[in-house]
């Protein structure tokens, strides 16, 4: 029997040189489930993204989504795409089973923690204060080569991760520092900085775009306490959830953000397409 992808409707082009297209697979011609393939919306059209993939019940556990999958990788070759990512939900293990078969790795995940009614206390000698705009131009600067250094270290083409480093910081901080639902903080210890909090508020739950201990004070203890202020504030702004992503081989961030209760809820999985 041979697996086929059908389209069901003209490729979709955007100006940015973006691409999207529905795909009935198919078994000698017979439907068996349906492939949406796109391009990344974050990292842009050089990065293909299997954005759905459903094989109907009779005709699952025969190969039908593996083969699917690899014809997919032949249309985002074509589109001149040099990698391919895949969302996994959490507790969708035949998905997760399929992407590491096919060789896909993980490159990030994201994380919620559903809060209670009371802030937590910060531990003695550490408080926080907003951001002063001296501060926020050095730290923005930082950020995005930070950022855009860590999406090239996963294997994202300088090009894409830069800008998509810049896309973001455009998107979430038009208004920089001064943003709306956007808190900047720096914390204190003793009188002393520490480390630096972005937290975001969305209508139903808050996020954390960026989190991190200042060098010279990493291993004391900062980055869990940054994480309180966070669940604070996502509290005191009545927001119930917190959310976050971390990369894949940030260990020491994992640990932290499982020590602290955070459950993973989906996983983004990439592969090179050679």
């Amino acid at each position: 029997m041979t697996t086929t992808l059908r389209p069901t409707e003209p490729l979709q082009q955007q100006t940015d040189g973006g691409r999207s297209r529905h795909y009935h697979v198919c078994v000698n011609s017979r439907p068996v489930g349906e492939i949406h393939l796109c391009t990344s919306p974050s990292l842009g059209p050089s990065v293909a993204r299997v954005e759905h993939l459903r094989i109907a019940e009779p005709d699952q556990r025969r190969g039908r989504g593996t083969v699917a999958a690899l014809a997919a990788e032949e249309v985002a070759r074509g589109w001149g795409c040099t990698s391919v990512e895949a969302v996994v939900p959490a507790g969708a293990e035949g998905a997760l089973r399929l992407v590491t078969a096919l060789g896909y790795r993980p490159r990030n995940r994201g994380m919620e923690k559903r809060l209670g009614t009371t802030p937590p206390a910060l531990p003695p000698g550490s408080r926080a204060r907003p951001m002063d705009p001296a501060e926020y131009d050095a730290w923005q600067e930082y950020g995005f080569e930070e950022y855009a250094q860590q999406w090239i270290a996963l294997g994202v083409p300088e090009a894409a991760a830069r800008s998509k480093a810049r896309r973001d910081q455009e998107t979430l901080l038009p208004d920089g520092a001064g943003t709306a639902n956007t808190l900047i903080s720096v914390l204190e210890h003793e009188g002393t900085r520490v480390g630096t909090l972005w937290l975001a508020l969305k209508e139903d739950k808050a996020f954390v775009f960026d989190v991190e201990a200042d060098r010279a004070h990493r291993g004391r203890g900062h980055g869990r306490t940054l994480m309180l202020l966070a669940e604070r504030q996502a509290i005191e702004a009545g927001r119930p959830v917190l959310g976050l992503n971390v990369f894949a081989g940030n260990t020491p961030a994992e640990r932290l953000y499982e020590s602290l209760g955070y459950d993973t809820t989906d996983r983004t999985f990439t592969k090179p397409l050679l």
